[in-house]
């Protein structure tokens, strides 16, 4: 097969390093791509949000299968161009993408569905939200209703800190995302995220993990798109995982297609689990960066027959074949992030790092100049490893980032703490 994968980020280095193992992949191009892609598999230049673009991209290289990695292109349609055009593709259609786009929809499709999730109000205006606010007290959750990049939700301690918020949401701290809010209940619990894959129909889990958003060590500071992450979750135990199946993601299956767009793709249902019952906290419609990284590392070659067996509607006849062994991801990122961060740090001492079955270093916002790696994103690389036990694999982890020499950049020394503990 010949294979695009859209996107350049960690997500999409780790899905091109899974897909080159399996022998059915004839050619794999990633548009943009990045530095560490680069040295894998061809980049392309190309709008991935441009359906049209996409399309013609496609048909002009004789692409077979498209696996979409960020919820931008899915939001803005993409899959459905790609569809329209026979191309076959793995993601969900814009209308199903909703299900991440707006927080709304999602609330309003576990209210039919009857899938546990927080109280929450809903608004588009300042004063309503407010008034909402001072009436439930805090803490609460105030949350950006669109795309903001993961990082528009605000876990509010004060009402006055859920007040700023929705001043800053409405003043456009967001952007268009920001023109809606929800504000939710906050839910007390441990947090943790599981993984299935949907073809219309069938539902088939494919493993759990667990973030860590927050920029500081003990989850202290403001919201990242995720400083680090392993699987599987201990907290989503088999029982745990039978009951968000049965209680919130194949009730939520059932309501899209009732509505008429029926859910193709990976769903990333993050959960609060407290005394062993789970309630939805969000849906997200693509993998999770960066869940996605130690997913595929335990995963391997078998990422693409998954994947291409969802997108032709035959996961009735898939497996998972799981390794009895850990995988942790720690996030390198630039001095600064999630706020304002520099870019074109010199970053040595790759070359000499493992690149095995147990070990990568996936490129998120890298280039290369001048034959040299420099950092050109918030998030930079995750040194990703597995091993026998969470602690084997968060060993080897920062033993890759101690040999990484990144001026500028930072890291969580605490990735996994609660499985370690």
């Amino acid at each position: 097969m010949n294979i695009l994968i859209l996107g350049g980020g960690g997500r999409e280095h780790s899905l091109a390093w899974a897909v080159l193992q399996n022998p059915k992949c004839d050619r794999l191009v990633v548009a943009p791509g990045n530095a560490g892609i680069a040295a894998i598999a061809e980049c392309a230049a190309l709008d991935i949000e441009d359906g049209g673009a996409v399309v013609g991209f496609a048909e002009a290289e004789s692409i077979d299968f498209v696996i979409v990695g960020p919820e931008a292109p899915l939001a803005a349609g993409v899959a459905d161009r790609l569809r329209d055009a026979g191309v076959l593709v793995f993601g969900p259609s814009q209308a199903a993408a909703q299900l991440e786009a707006s927080k709304a929809f999602t609330k309003s499709v576990c209210d039919v569905a009857g899938a546990p999730t927080a109280a929450y109000g809903h608004f588009t205006e300042a004063n309503a939200a407010k008034a909402y606010v001072s009436a439930q007290g805090a803490p609460i959750v105030v949350k950006a209703d669109g795309l903001a990049a993961g990082k528009g939700v605000i876990i509010a301690e004060t009402v006055a800190d859920a007040h700023a918020a929705i001043d800053d949401m409405f003043g456009g701290a967001f952007g268009g995302a920001g023109a809606e809010v929800v504000i939710e209940e906050f839910m007390e619990g441990e947090e943790a995220s599981f993984f299935v894959l949907c073809d219309g129909t069938e539902v088939l889990p494919i493993g759990t993990a667990q973030d860590h958003k927050r920029v500081g060590e003990g989850d202290t500071g403001p919201n990242t798109g995720g400083m680090g992450a392993y699987t599987p979750a201990p907290v989503l135990t088999d029982t745990v995982a039978e009951r968000a199946l049965s209680e919130i993601i194949r009730p939520t299956m059932a309501e899209m297609a009732a509505r008429g767009m029926p859910y193709q793709g990976v769903l990333y249902a993050g959960l609060m689990i407290q005394d062993g019952a789970p309630r939805l906290v969000e849906y997200n419609v693509r993998f999770g960066d960066p869940e996605c990284q130690v997913l595929m590392m335990r995963l391997g070659a078998q990422a693409l027959d998954l994947m291409h067996a969802a997108a032709e509607g035959r996961l009735n006849t898939a497996q998972v074949n799981w390794a009895d062994d850990h995988a942790i991801t720690v996030v390198m990122a630039a001095d600064g992030y999630p706020g304002s961060y520099d870019k074109g740090a010199v970053i040595g001492g790759l070359d000499a790092l493992p690149e095995t079955s147990s070990q990568m270093v996936f490129h998120a916002g890298t280039t290369a100049q001048d034959g040299k790696i420099t950092a050109s994103g918030g998030r930079v690389l995750n040194a990703t490893a597995r091993g026998p036990s969470l602690r084997a694999a968060a060993d080897a982890a920062y033993a890759m980032v101690d040999a990484i020499d990144f001026p500028g950049g930072f890291c969580r020394r605490d990735i996994g703490w609660r499985a370690l503990d």
